[in-house]
């Protein structure tokens, strides 16, 4: 009876009522029996994955790294396709799963957080409460209105209301920093980030991206030479840590008009999007410190991982 009522359910596609009415038992034991078909193994549930999705990957990264998620995409070759299948990925992956409400922290003008916007479809049922500015804009002035400018079209894809940070991301001095920090606005914008729900961030690696390099939005050679010699492989929102993924400690976290790493790391959920060669290491330092707890990164990157 338990093999009929089995085949009836998942071979003839009948549902519990009608295999009721058939065989003249209760719904109740219809559903019992099914229950006990699979605890005893008559019937057996396998999910067959498409072409081009890696779950097992995917749960055995997030297993070793103690992550929340992890999402792997197949790229073609270079660094325009690589930006371009990581930032889709990002988008679709936003798309459904951002809440009503959220209140969505956004790092700063990055390549991949472009892509990711570049890809986004507006949202139609869900409105996210608010994108805020985490960090100021880096690098030549012409460049830091950038941030703004990103964090304000990702709002408007959301239906959010944007919370700017109208300021540097790095200025020359600790006394520069606070000056800012008792503007009403950026004291506002500050008091934002303990109540974010979410957080997209890149993930930098010391050596610059060429995009960053030619738009100047990257710290001078002396500096990224000095956080490398203190064991700095990669940063989130300027937030430097190790291989280990510790924070590496330097005089630059006083000039950083940003969240800093104890409220970043609180968030509770912190999405990473990065990928290739060139961040292997940081991707890897992020996982392992925490800056992340779901990772959205390329094939490559990903076995890398786990053979690490």
């Amino acid at each position: 009876m338990i093999v009929q009522v089995a085949r009836m359910y998942y071979e003839q596609g009948m549902n519990q009522p009608a295999i009721a009415e058939r065989l003249h038992i209760s719904q109740s034991r219809v559903s019992r029996w099914l229950k006990q078909a699979a605890e005893e193994g008559i019937v057996r549930t396998v999910v067959i994955p498409p072409d081009g999705v890696f779950p097992e990957l995917e749960e055995r990264i997030a297993q070793l790294y103690g992550l929340r998620q992890v999402l792997v995409v197949e790229t073609a070759a270079g660094e325009s396709s690589l930006l371009s299948g990581l930032g889709a990925a990002a988008a679709s992956y936003l798309e459904t799963t951002l809440e009503n409400d959220a209140r969505v922290g956004f790092s700063s003008w990055s390549e991949t957080l472009l892509a990711t916007v570049d890809a986004m479809m507006p949202l139609k049922r869900k409105q996210v409460g608010a994108i805020v500015q985490v960090m100021g804009g880096v690098g030549n002035p012409e460049v830091q209105v950038k941030a703004t400018q990103l964090t304000h079209r990702f709002a408007r894809l959301t239906g959010a209301e944007p919370i700017f940070l109208p300021t540097p991301g790095i200025v020359s001095s600790r006394s520069a920093r606070d000056a800012l920090l008792q503007d009403p606005l950026v004291r506002d914008t500050e008091n934002e980030w303990s109540r974010l729900t979410d957080v997209l961030v890149g993930i930098g690696s010391v050596a610059p991206s060429p995009l960053l390099r030619v738009s100047g939005n990257a710290l001078p050679d002396a500096e990224l030479s000095m956080l490398a010699e203190l064991g700095a492989v990669g940063d989130v929102a300027m937030r430097f840590f190790d291989a280990d993924g510790r924070p590496v400690e330097s005089e630059l976290d006083d000039r950083v008009v940003g969240i800093d790493a104890e409220t970043l790391r609180a968030i509770p959920r912190r999405v990473g999007v990065a990928g290739g060669a060139r961040k292997f290491d940081a991707i890897r330092g992020a996982m392992r410190g925490k800056w992340i707890d779901v990772l959205i990164t390329d094939l490559g990157t990903a076995q890398r991982l786990v053979e690490a």
